[in-house]
Order: structure tokens, then sequence, then C-alpha cells
């Protein structure tokens, strides 16, 4: 259980005063040129030393990835961009971030930019965040007033500039490479790696992206010290994190937990327990809806969640958006209908992506209505995995995922329903 002065994100519902003053008094841009003073190289040792992985999906180390980019500049200038592109669905914490708590995320781009000696820094912001954008760029506008950005950044000797992009509501801009080619005005389409951002990325110079909550925890970690962060949790799951609770329970909400909590308890604690009782839970996604599902009954007697208790079963932490279903959800027409997002949101360029998500999503319709052969769960399976890690980006994984999950918890969900519609069928009884 997380104790109240341990949370990083002190405003994350709107009832304090989101304004500058307010985050300065709460604590934030405290002794910010301090920190900075401190150099690069104990920055980045500090976050290795916290244990933060980044909170956008992948769970990749933010300190080492922090580390890839050049320790000397060839003449090319360096770029942090921050992903503000939160598409996955049912995720909705960075958006909480920006609303209320935005100073967080601009003082920890500062800091986290001289870091990778970037004097400048993009956040790219989802298209449909609209009030998002206006709550974040009158932050960004005070803090360049009060002399926090702009030339000698919160007098830290270090010129630093904020700026704030607009995406157009396109899912796979959340991918980073896809993102890079949006915020060049480019179609957003995902490059081939290598070469890596840090090597080549926004206009061909060495760039990181990272998530806005990988980026708004960096300066409480260096404040408090990495010790206190890698405190929470379990070893290599360490920290705070956000978790997005929605779906059949009675209270959802976003809230700041530490990693490793059991999902009972993030459930009662938070969400005031599952409507209908826990008896009542029959499926969870725990990660946003890229992530496989697991069957309720596991959830509510093992789950932990962090990365690594959920990579064991075969799902994944993602953004920890958990979406909680109860015995009243078709969950196959759930899946049916993740299956039409991802087959709308394929950007096109790899072929077994633009041509499997259609397919996927055209059986998963049929399986819906019953009107199929049971052979073909398993040839539904297979295209899963002939899409699965065959294409540039992880839009296609994210697509085989979610049934692969359902083929793998709900398969006799799915034959039972086949072989109801064949018995009232009198043609299939010819």
């Amino acid at each position: 259980m997380l104790k109240d002065q341990d949370r990083i994100f002190t405003n994350l519902y709107g009832m304090h005063d989101r304004s500058l003053a307010g985050a300065k008094a709460r604590g934030h841009w405290d002794g910010t040129a301090d920190i900075i003073k401190k150099g690069r190289d104990w920055i980045v040792d500090q976050m290795k030393a916290s244990g933060l992985r980044g909170r956008g999906g992948a769970g990749f180390p933010t300190g080492l990835k922090w580390s890839f980019m050049p320790k000397e500049s060839d003449g090319r200038p360096s770029y942090l961009v921050v992903n503000a592109d939160e598409s996955e669905p049912g995720t909705c914490k960075d958006r909480e971030i920006m609303r209320h708590d935005p100073h967080t995320l601009i003082e920890g781009c500062l800091i986290a930019s001289f870091a990778m000696q970037a004097h400048a820094c993009y956040i790219y912001i989802r298209g449909e965040y609209i009030r998002e954008r206006e709550a974040l760029q009158a932050a960004i506008d005070a803090a360049y007033d009060d002399g926090l950005l702009g030339r000698n950044a919160a007098g830290s000797g270090w010129d630093f500039d904020l700026y704030l992009s607009h995406g157009a509501g396109a899912y796979i801009c959340g991918e980073e490479t896809a993102l890079l080619e949006s915020l060049e005005g480019k179609k957003g389409m995902p490059r081939m790696k290598p070469p890596f951002p840090a090597g080549a990325g926004l206009y061909g110079c060495p760039t990181t992206v990272n998530n806005v909550e990988s980026i708004a925890v960096v300066p409480t970690i260096l404040r408090r010290g990495p010790e206190w962060f890698s405190g929470f949790g379990r070893a290599n799951n360490s920290g705070t994190k956000l978790f997005a609770i929605s779906g059949h329970v009675n209270n959802p909400c976003v809230v700041e937990e530490a990693m490793s909590i059991s999902f009972e308890e993030l459930i009662e604690r938070h969400c005031g327990g599952i409507r209908g009782g826990w008896s009542n839970l029959k499926a969870v996604i725990p990660g946003g809806s890229s992530v496989p599902l697991l069957p309720g009954k596991i959830m509510q007697e093992e789950a932990i969640m962090d990365f690594d208790w959920l990579r064991e079963q075969k799902s994944g932490l993602g953004t920890a958006a958990v979406i909680v279903m109860d015995q009243s959800t078709d969950v196959i027409k759930a899946i049916w209908r993740l299956a039409a997002f991802y087959k709308h949101e394929s950007c096109g360029q790899c072929t077994p992506c633009r041509e499997g998500t259609g397919w996927m999503m055209r059986v998963m319709e049929r399986l819906v209505r019953g009107d199929a052969q049971p052979e073909e769960i398993d040839m539904l399976l297979d295209v899963t995995k002939q899409v699965e890690g065959h294409t540039i980006c992880a839009l296609g994984d994210a697509a085989a995922w979610p049934i692969q999950g359902l083929i793998r918890h709900f398969r006799d969900e799915i034959e039972d329903r086949i072989k109801h519609k064949r018995a009232r069928s009198p043609l299939a009884a010819e």
C-alpha cells in the first residue's frame, strides 16, 4: 500500500491548484538547478540505480536508454521527444498528468534533456487531447514566463526550449519511429531499425523517445534518491506506477500505486471491488488492449501487477490499463472489437499486418456469430503466429496477442458457440 507522502503525482485528480505556484507549493521545481549542476553522468547513473523501466508499455530500463545517446556531439543536435500520443484502448494515465500535474512533466523534460545534452524537447500529444493540450501549453507558457524554460533554464546555465506538437489522432503514431516521421511532417509510418533513434532519430539526429510518465517521475526520483524509488515493488520491477482501471469495477479510477501490488488489493482498495462480487469476475486485460487477457480466477488468486509476473503468464503490464470484465461480457465479441480497432489503425506498410489484421477481424466476426467450423479456431491461431513478429513495428503483435489470449483461455466458449449455432441451424443438421 502506497502512502500519500510517497506519491509522485500530488494532483492526479485536479483537486489542488494546477498552476505553477501550486506546483511549487507541492515541492516541484525545488532545486532544479542544483540537480542539473551535478552533471549528466550523475543523473544517468541515478536513473539506472532507480530501476525505472519505461512506462509506455515496453518496460525498457530508462537510464540505460538514456546512456545510448552519444557522449560527444559530432555536430548534430540531440533531441528528447516525449510520447504523449496515448492511444492504447483502456489507457488514460498520461492524460491526468498533462491535465492536472503538468509541471512534473515539464521539469522532467528539462532534466532529462540536459542528461542527453539536448537543447530542445518535443512533446507529441494525441490528436483527441484538446483540453489536455491547452492545459499543458498554459503550463509551458507559465514556465517560460518564470524563467524555468528558455535561456539559462531555471538558473542552471543550460539553454532549453520545449515545444508541444499536436498529432492527428492516429494510433500508429504512438510507435516511436512513426511518431518521429509524423513530427517531421511525413506520413506516420514506422521506420526500420537499425538505425535506432539514439543514432539517427528526429531529423536524422540522436534522439530519445520516452513516455510521459517515464519523464514526469524523473525530478522526484532525483530529489528523493534512487534507493527510495527502488524500495517499491519486486526486484527489477521497482517504483510507483499509475494504474488506469476501467470496466466492471464499482469505482473505475486512475491511481498511483506501488509496483507488484496484487490485483486483488488494487481492486479492493481503490475500486471498491468487482461489480457483483469476485465470483462475477470473468477476465481481465491487465495492460491495455494489446496484451492478452487472463482469466478472472488466475487474476484474483495469484496476480501480481508488474512486468515480470504478467510476462510469465504470457501477458504483460503494458501501460497498466486494467480492463475488468464480469460474467455479462461476451468475451469473443470484446476481442473482435479490438481486432476491428487494429485493422482500422494499421498503417498498411507491412503485408502481414495490412492483410492479416483484416483477415483476423473477419474470422473473429464469424466466431462472434458462431458461423464457423471448429477447425477455423486453429487456423486463426496459425494466422496470428504468421503476423506476430513479422512486421516492422509491434502493431502486428498487438493485433495478434488479444486473439491468442482468447483462444488460450476461452477456447471452450468459442467451440460451444459454434456447436450451439449448428444445433439450431437445420441446414447444418442435414
